[in-house]
């Protein structure tokens, strides 16, 4: 059985965004899961817009890009 997050919704998006990573401008991964499961989606998303910043899923796993730069696509 998974364990609930012991932070409220609010301070887990404040402890992503507060990670040296985040702060610096580069990225972070997330279980998608897990952003459901302690924030809801809808709730990281509209974080996500209030920061400037982007998103990608793949696989279950969520890269956010703590910048405003643009993402280009390789392949």
């Amino acid at each position: 059985m998974a364990l609930a997050s012991p932070l409220s919704p609010a301070a887990w998006l404040d402890d992503i965004f507060a990670s040296k990573a985040a702060i610096c401008g580069q990225v972070i991964r997330r279980k998608a899961r897990d952003i459901e499961k302690f924030v809801g989606r809808q709730e990281f998303e509209n974080e996500l817009k209030r920061r400037g910043f982007q998103a990608v899923e793949n696989a279950g796993q969520v890269i956010i890009f703590c910048n405003r730069e643009p993402i280009r696509r390789i392949a």
